[in-house]
């Protein structure tokens, strides 16, 4: 895609989230069975079903747009996926894995609060409030399971890790 105009740049980045979620959507489950701690479990699963619902307020917004829901591959979201899997390969001890997946999963969060962030600027530029406001719960969930991933891990993960 060739991207000359404010719209185009927003579509661009819309395919680029679209994309991340739907490859966070695939990644979770395998995070939730490895994960030791029942707390951790619940809020990946949690947000595994949050995912699912940001996928269809995206697709919502293609539809503001006039554009059909379509992905576009993101290395970073690729990347970190990578990392976390890496992680959930290595790290034998499983409090230690814990506290690995809660700051893959915290990677992945922030990724996702810039590129949510981003999107509902440029779409109140645009003139396109729905999208932004649709855009706006979907980072509001991330910025949540970020702060449930930070609460984890003070709480006890890290603990349990460094012991």
């Amino acid at each position: 895609m060739s991207v000359k105009t404010m719209e185009d740049l927003f579509v661009d980045t819309l395919k680029d989230i679209y994309y991340a979620e739907k490859q966070i959507l695939k990644a979770l489950p395998g995070m939730v069975k490895k994960a030791n701690s029942a707390k951790l479990q619940d809020a990946l699963e949690t947000h595994r079903k949050e995912t699912q619902g940001q996928i269809e307020r995206l697709e919502q917004v293609f539809k503001i747009f006039d554009v059909e829901p379509r992905g576009k591959k993101c290395e970073a979201i690729e990347g970190i996926i990578a990392e976390a899997k890496e992680h959930m390969d290595e790290i034998e001890d499983s409090d230690v894995l814990d506290a690995g997946m809660i700051g893959s999963a915290q990677a992945v969060e922030h990724y996702e609060i810039t590129r949510y962030g981003t999107l509902i600027a440029w779409a109140q530029q645009l003139g396109k409030p729905d999208a932004a406001e649709l855009l706006e719960v979907n980072l509001e969930e991330e910025k949540n399971a970020d702060m449930l991933l930070s609460k984890l891990a003070r709480g006890s993960i890290n603990k349990a890790a460094a012991e």
